[in-house]
């Protein structure tokens, strides 16, 4: 495995983590992708539009994330992902 996928698997098994917590209030979250350090992901159902989105990101995600896996430097919503 390579490293990028074991940096992969490391944060979507974290995000595996989260996810109950954003279930217990409709919601949940998505892996898209891990590029330069920074992981994108999509908030869906009750999270998709959520005043509190921006918190649960920064708040919540990131700094699991950030704890758990070393790599990654931050996590932004896909809506941010730089188009190549």
């Amino acid at each position: 495995m390579q490293k990028d996928e074991k940096v992969i698997s490391s944060i979507k098994a974290t995000l595996d983590k989260v996810r109950p917590f954003l279930q217990r209030d409709g919601g949940d979250v998505e892996f898209d992708s891990f590029v330069d350090g920074i992981v994108y992901i999509k908030m869906i159902g009750a999270c998709e539009g959520c005043t509190f989105i921006d918190n649960t990101i920064k708040d919540g995600i990131e700094v699991i994330l950030l704890e758990e896996v070393p790599e990654v430097k931050a996590v932004k919503p896909v809506s941010e992902k730089p188009i190549k």
